[in-house]
């Protein structure tokens, strides 16, 4: 470091700047029976007490957005994503001035999906600040509920990001075990795009070319054995254009 550099550290003066927080909220989905579930917490303390919310909370001094949104998640949710098969990603910048009233805070929301077998979800329980914690449908909670702070709108946000890229990617099957039945993904595509029914003869050949046959048999109750697959292609060439969710 030279001499001018070491001045100019010297004498800067950080206070001179508005404060401005850093936080990270975490955005999980699950699908199970048919459903497209996001982990909810009810605050325990000011502001917003009592409301529903995301996972969240302020990113320390010692770590980045994603180190604190696992940290946040598990210390107010108990669900480690380090004992199961997810898919973070970085979802968007939430930067109202007034999104909070305590101080301005910039939030980095992330996107996380969990693979389930589409019947049982991870066990959530309440953890720091959170009365409780549990699953919800994650449309029910934008149609009927008002969260806390912006996150509404980041819930918004990671839907639409999600049943976006499952037309052109098979991001869906992070959702799922590594193998799976194109029923079960069919599921989780109803799930994400919340439509009672896609048409199986049509789904099955939109999938064709991004998934590997395992050449193994998934056991049923009734019928004969559906085939097992793999993804092997991220991409879906020509995409799955969704249809008209319903309300």
């Amino acid at each position: 470091m030279s001499d001018d550099e070491y001045r100019f550290l010297r004498d800067y003066d950080p206070r001179a700047y508005p404060s401005v927080a850093l936080a990270a909220d975490l955005v999980v989905f699950a699908v199970s029976a048919g459903t497209l579930y996001t982990a909810m917490v009810r605050r325990r303390d000011r502001p917003w007490e009592g409301a529903l919310a995301l996972p969240g909370g302020f990113v320390g001094p010692e770590e980045d957005a994603l180190e604190a949104a696992w940290r946040v998640l598990r210390e107010k949710t108990g669900l480690e994503l380090g004992e199961h098969r997810a898919h973070v990603e970085q979802l968007a910048t939430f930067s109202s001035p007034r999104r909070d009233p305590r101080m301005r805070v910039v939030s980095v929301a992330h996107l996380a999906l969990l693979e389930t077998d589409g019947r049982a979800l991870p066990v959530l329980s309440a953890g720091t600040g959170t009365a409780t914690a549990q699953w919800m449908p994650a449309y029910e909670v934008l149609a009927n509920e008002k969260p806390a702070f912006d996150h509404r709108d980041i819930l918004t946000a990671a839907v639409e990001r999600l049943a976006g890229k499952i037309e052109y990617t098979l991001t869906g099957a992070k959702l799922l075990p590594e193998e799976f039945t194109l029923n079960q993904l069919r599921r989780v595509y109803q799930a994400v795009w919340n439509v009672p029914r896609l048409d199986p003869g049509n789904f099955t050949r939109k999938m064709a070319g991004a998934l590997h046959d395992t050449g193994r048999k998934a056991g049923r109750a009734k019928g004969a054995p559906a085939t097992v697959y793999t993804v092997a292609d991220e991409h879906l060439s020509p995409p799955l254009v969704r249809p008209a969710r319903r309300d």
